[in-house]
């Protein structure tokens, strides 16, 4: 059994991968809205800066920044699944685990969590972000597919309109 303990660094910068217990759902995309309802309404209570957010149909990858005096991530984390799924109204088929701890089964329970550690390594995860739809084949360029927060970025002059770029090695909770 594994004793992880996440790293707890107040005012972190913080890349996430979350995942759908089901990997071929294509439930976030049918759902796009009440996902993003749900994250601004965490962000109500509990703040976060967004960097960057990719949505595919069965996973995402965000980057966030926590305020200077917070290193909260996982409740907030608890908070947007719960909020989603409340919203959707409805189960999925569960575990007996899952079941006994009133868990809908619609997340994977936990989710992968990577701090920023330099400007090198935050370049590598907003270049993964952007890419991904790339990556698992759903576009041809990033700027193509619609769930990204490269649209955001493009607009504030932080990256090209055409970008495009090899994904980056290493793990990123996939």
């Amino acid at each position: 059994m594994s004793n992880y303990l996440r790293p707890t660094m107040q005012g972190a910068t913080i890349f996430f991968t979350v995942k759908l217990a089901y990997r071929h759902s294509d439930l976030l995309l049918r759902n796009i809205d009440l996902l993003r309802f749900a994250v601004q309404q965490v962000r109500i209570t509990s703040p976060f800066a967004i960097n960057a957010w990719v949505v595919l149909p069965d996973h995402l990858h965000c980057i966030w920044t926590l305020p200077k005096q917070d290193a909260d991530f996982p409740t907030r984390w608890k908070n947007i699944k719960t909020q989603f799924t409340k919203s959707l109204g409805q189960t999925f088929p569960r575990s007996y685990n899952k079941h006994n701890k009133g868990e809908s089964g619609i997340w994977q329970r936990r989710f992968w969590d990577h701090h920023i550690r330099d400007q090198s390594d935050y370049d590598d995860h907003l270049r993964y972000c952007w890419a991904n739809p790339v990556k698992h084949g759903l576009v041809p360029q990033a700027v193509q597919w619609p769930y990204s927060s490269i649209h955001r970025d493009i607009r504030l002059g932080i990256v090209a309109p055409q970008w495009s770029a090899e994904i980056p090695a290493g793990n990123f909770g996939e």
